[in-house]
């Protein structure tokens, strides 16, 4: 039976961590190879798993992805040792005779519209964007996730001819904490949720 994780633990993934403006340090390959094995691990509809990353590290990159953001998001994005650039794919029901192969789960998608397959990849996706961010605190890195860029440039300069669309961007790396704001405040219990 799984037991309760210490309170450093809890402080390191949400009470203390926070989203960084600006980061310091490097994040080697290995890294992120063992991110992305923590994180594929999270629960997705029907093990969809539609993320797809790309780990944006050098000047090549990031001149790509550099027109695509926001100003507020520019520098910061552009200094950051790393951005994961998550995106979700059209085709994820490809995958399910291996991910689901327990029933034949891809009639369940593969006739649907294009709206509403989008409204699946993008939910799932964004599941596995805070996988990969506790996965990334986990391994002692911070983040800085962020929706303020123009996901078509985005798609263009990385997903060009592929059924991969961006979703949302996470700046990884080891941060300043000259760079945050106080934290800001939270719903209480009673604000956000009832018991029923």
């Amino acid at each position: 039976m799984s037991q309760p994780l210490p309170g450093t633990a809890l402080d390191q993934l949400f009470r203390i961590a926070r989203t960084y403006n600006a980061f310091t340090g490097e994040v080697s390959d290995e890294t992120l190879h063992q991110l992305y094995e923590l994180l594929k691990f999270g629960p997705t509809e029907a093990n969809t798993t539609p993320a797809r990353i790309v780990f944006v590290k050098s000047a090549e990159a990031k001149a790509k992805l550099g027109p695509a953001l926001s100003e507020g998001n520019f520098k910061k994005t552009m200094e950051a040792p790393v951005v994961a650039i998550v995106g979700y794919d059209m085709r994820f029901f490809d995958k399910l005779p291996v991910l689901f192969p327990h029933t034949d789960a891809k009639p369940w998608f593969e006739h649907r519209d294009e709206a509403n397959l989008a409204w699946v990849a993008m939910r799932s996706s964004a599941l596995q964007t805070a996988y990969l961010i506790l996965a990334a605190r986990s391994l002692g890195l911070d983040c800085g996730p962020m929706t303020g860029f123009d996901n078509a440039k985005v798609d263009e300069a990385f997903f060009a001819g592929t059924p991969i669309r961006s979703n949302i961007l996470v700046n990884l790396g080891h941060g300043d904490p000259a760079s945050i704001f106080p934290r800001s405040p939270r719903l209480g219990f009673d604000e956000a949720c009832r018991i029923a």
